[in-house]
């Protein structure tokens, strides 16, 4: 039997294959004694942005009072069960977002408030979430896991690349951080020890020593061993089913199907499996510290995509956010969905006294406020305390304060990460409330 040394980091291996374990009473395998100075047992504080394009409903787009009295507009409304770990925050923009009033110019600095080129060129900043990478990454396999549910559009619109509304996470100023939309590939990245993708399974290849290990600890350890092994069992299973469907919901190629055979690895062609299955990438991320920092791009602005599932197959989601229709509506529910989806899970998922939601913080947010281009005020939902860091359960409007720009949002949640940078983008100060 091997003998188990429990320290902060521990990992089952296999053949090729490298997995974190998650929380467990028995092992101190938390906590950066570098970043955040707490003791070894604590768990991190993990970032996640989830990003949604053009905009919401302009009139269901809304959240007043506090805690489980918060009313919620109807695009909210999946998230009711979460009003006492959610802030939402009305009034925030970027100023240089202002100045070109497309898609584009509005979406490629929406995460550093940079000002952006123009005339074909390509220059942002360098995003928050790789921010937080550049001081997490050397705690974790993963630096940042970037992923997306459709392609990067790398034309032009009215003088600026397109490439700004396809990419919300920038490694420098002049590099968009590479898109993951393969959920495999992903997959491989947070449990694999080589690029390429060998036919065993990960489970099967770190099984032994994960029946070794499992023998050294307590009883409510073993079950959460369990549990966890299952659900990354689960995702194998179907990240292995995934893109069997014939729906294709994006773009509309000239064949009604391929005429070659399908890759077994490709992208999933049906948006509702293919979201869900980034959203359960991003919590086993987490959850195995495999990565502390995860950008979810749900669609690009100016998108492409079509929901069949609901019944809205009849316009693309750009030309549908120009409407508040009921359909528009539909979709926008649909979005925040996904959010709900990624706090359920991470809130199940016990890390001591708190969960795994507690010591998170899930950024949702859009380039606009609505379709019609208005990024006079953004929408801000976070989701999670931020290790008990950031009180949650309240509304802040900042549309008649003099300090309203997005970026002190993003110093505010630096901070909580244990990251104090002089400024970031145009600001200089955190925001007092958050």
């Amino acid at each position: 039997m091997k003998t188990y040394e429990f320290s902060r980091r521990t990992f089952l291996r296999g053949i090729g294959v490298t997995m974190a374990l998650p929380w467990l009473e028995s092992l101190p395998v938390w906590g950066d004694e570098t970043l955040t100075r707490e003791p070894g047992s604590d768990a991190p504080v993990r970032l996640a942005v989830l990003f949604a394009g053009n905009g919401f409903h302009s009139k269901e787009w809304w959240a007043e009072g506090d805690g489980r009295d918060m009313q919620l507009g109807k695009v909210l409304e999946p998230l009711a069960d979460h009003r006492e770990k959610m802030l939402f925050v009305r009034g925030l923009f970027n100023t240089e977002a202002l100045k070109g009033n497309i898609h584009s110019s509005q979406t490629g600095n929406l995460l550093s408030g940079a000002p952006l080129a123009s005339g074909g060129e390509i220059r942002s900043g360098t995003s928050l979430d790789q921010l937080v990478a550049q001081q997490y990454g050397r705690s974790t396999k993963v630096p940042s896991l970037v992923l997306g549910c459709e392609k990067s559009n790398p034309s032009i619109h009215k003088n600026y690349s397109m490439l700004y509304s396809s990419h919300i996470s920038w490694s420098s100023p002049t590099t968009p951080t590479p898109l993951e939309l393969y959920p495999a590939l992903a997959f491989d990245r947070l449990f694999k020890d080589s690029k390429e993708r060998g036919d065993e399974s990960v489970l099967d290849a770190v099984m032994e020593d994960a029946n070794d290990f499992r023998r050294n600890v307590g009883t409510a350890d073993r079950r959460r061993l369990d549990e966890y092994l299952e659900s990354v069992r689960e995702v194998e299973r179907r990240i292995e089913q995934s893109g069997m469907r014939g729906e294709l919901q994006g773009w509309r190629p000239t064949l009604e199907k391929p005429d070659i055979s399908r890759p077994a690895d490709g992208i999933p062609q049906d948006i509702v499996e293919h979201m869900r299955l980034m959203c359960d990438l991003l919590v086993l991320g987490f959850q195995t510290d495999a990565t502390r920092v995860c950008t979810l791009k749900l669609n690009n602005d100016h998108s492409s995509l079509r929901f069949p599932h609901l019944g809205v197959d009849y316009m693309i989601h750009h030309l549908l956010s120009h409407s508040d229709t009921a359909d528009w509506l539909k979709v926008n529910q649909f979005f925040v969905e996904q959010l709900a989806y990624v706090a359920r899970k991470l809130d199940a998922i016990q890390e001591g006294e708190r969960t795994a939601l507690d010591n998170s913080m899930i950024l949702f947010c859009s380039s606009m406020l609505n379709g019609n281009h208005d990024a006079t005020q953004l929408p801000v939902v976070l989701l999670g305390g931020g290790g008990d860091k950031l009180p949650t359960g309240r509304v802040v409007d900042y549309r008649d304060k003099p300090d309203r720009k997005m970026c002190s949002l993003y110093l505010s949640m630096l901070d909580k990460c244990g990251i104090r940078p002089e400024s970031f983008g145009d600001s200089t100060e955190p925001l007092s409330e958050i």
